[in-house]
């Protein structure tokens, strides 16, 4: 029985999508990134780990790079001399969030859009503009909300009926006035995997559009003391590379906002939302460019406004994964292999690193197909190429970072393993399991290298336990 083909890992200069800009092999062989060398020693040198351990490397300048284009192509689609009235670019930062990175966004122009009391806090003690963060959520806690107000950010997405009520009653007691947003179910799907598909009807988020409820959210806001509309919001999903979806989601969205405005309710903003998808690896298509989705986004307001006979609002949108998953590459040190003989007949090489499912739970979870190559050496110096399993070292047989590579037969114990495009929802949804401390985050520039996030310590988890 013949086995389908095992994923191989182009190299930089072959598929640059899918590696940061800064991405380079040496004369030898070995990757480099940031213009540090991804070897532990190298990275000891710099600035990093001191010992061999997984870590996510990040090509700083890249991060900056990609949301600076992001901001430039929507600046420019929807610009006043185009007959717009301008766009707003909000980081999801649920795909990856830390200090430094919002610090860097924020310089950039973007807002950052939060999910959680920890993300909300965390964008404002590291210095976001309270009026250009955004919070999201579909269970948000008093606490959360409370915060929100407080602080005086820009805008919350609300995600059913009743919490405006909730949110009503917070805002009077505490004085102010709450800028809200109405998520919209469009009932467009789209997106990489069932779980990450936000606009159909059954699922958690949003208020339908089909059932008349995001028009009587509108118009509850629209009603009520404390607070005030400032928008529609629609998220169709994540890792969506056509850009049908969004057109379609457009259309619905702004017919709404047509129609409330005809009813005399004045609907300022309009949020298409994130999703926008990256290449993972060689088999994946090309995802259109900052500039195509600017454009493309721009066609269909401006087409579909002048159809409704409508003024063009504001237009936000919500990359995250597309600004921060190109410029990190995870690396994890090899320490153990083993031949294993398959149903199908043919001999699979085992990899076992330090790290797996606990660093990246995206292949468990989603599926999710990633590519491996060598990082402290020439993987294409090797005699002969064998087909791989690249697993992490937790308790579980699903813990399977790779389950079909192809990488040299002479990978060993001392080897590096690298996988690209790891920078969104793998630090992001690391997690404790077996007691795994969870990788740091490495930022590379210039030579040199510093701590976005420092790795967890044994000391750090053992910490929270009263009992020791």
């Amino acid at each position: 029985m013949n086995a389908p083909s095992p994923l191989r890992c182009p190299e930089p200069a072959e598929r640059p999508d899918i590696w940061p800009t800064t991405a380079r092999r040496s004369d030898v062989g070995v990757l480099s990134i940031g213009g540090v060398e991804l070897t532990y020693e190298a990275l000891a040198a710099a600035g990093g780990p001191e010992e061999p351990q997984p870590v996510v490397i990040c090509d700083a300048a890249a991060a900056t790079g990609r949301a600076t284009v992001w901001q430039m192509a929507m600046s420019e689609a929807f610009w006043d001399g185009y007959g717009m009235n301008g766009a707003r670019v909000y980081y999801a930062g649920k795909a990856f969030l830390c200090a430094a990175l919002v610090r860097a966004l924020t310089d950039a122009g973007l807002g950052i859009d939060t999910a959680s009391l920890g993300e909300l806090t965390l964008a404002l003690r590291a210095g976001a503009n309270p009026a250009t963060v955004g919070l999201h959520g579909n269970a948000k806690s008093d606490a959360e909300i409370d915060f929100a107000l407080c602080e005086g950010i820009g805008r919350i997405i609300i995600d059913s009926l009743p919490e405006i009520d909730r949110i009503v009653g917070r805002a009077r007691a505490l004085g102010v006035e709450a800028p809200l947003m109405v998520r919209v179910t469009t009932g467009v799907h789209a997106g990489g995997h069932t779980f990450i598909a936000t606009a159909h009807e059954d699922q958690k988020f949003g208020l339908s559009l089909a059932t008349g409820a995001a028009r009587a959210a509108a118009e509850k806001i629209a009603a009520a003391d404390g607070v005030r509309l400032v928008g529609l919001h629609s998220h169709i999903g994540s890792q969506i590379m056509e850009l049908d979806g969004f057109a379609a989601a457009a259309r619905a969205v702004l017919t709404l906002r047509h129609e409330l405005q005809q009813a005399g309710i004045a609907v300022p903003e309009v949020d298409l939302g994130g999703g926008y998808g990256v290449a993972y690896t060689e088999r994946d298509a090309i995802a259109p460019t900052q500039k195509q989705v600017a454009d493309e986004l721009a066609a269909i307001v401006r087409t579909t406004c002048a159809d409704l006979g409508s003024d063009v609002p504001v237009i936000s949108i919500e990359p995250g994964r597309s600004i921060i998953a190109p410029t990190c590459v995870s690396l994890y040190p090899v320490v153990a292999t083993k031949d294993v003989m398959t149903e199908d007949g043919f001999t699979r090489r085992y990899v076992a690193v330090d790290g797996g499912m606990s660093d990246n739970i995206r292949p468990v979870l989603y599926d999710a197909a990633y590519s491996a190559t060598l990082a402290n050496r020439d993987p294409n110096a090797a005699p002969a190429h064998v087909r791989t399993r690249v697993v992490g070292k937790h308790c579980e047989s699903g813990d399977i970072l790779i389950p079909d590579a192809l990488l040299p037969g002479d990978v060993a114990p001392g080897d590096i393993i690298a996988v690209p495009v790891t920078g969104a929802y793998g630090r992001a949804m690391a997690s404790n399991y077996n007691m795994a401390t969870r990788p740091g985050v490495l930022a590379v520039a210039g030579g040199a290298a510093t701590w976005w996030l420092r790795p967890e310590t044994i000391d750090d988890l053992l910490a929270l336990d009263p009992g020791l």
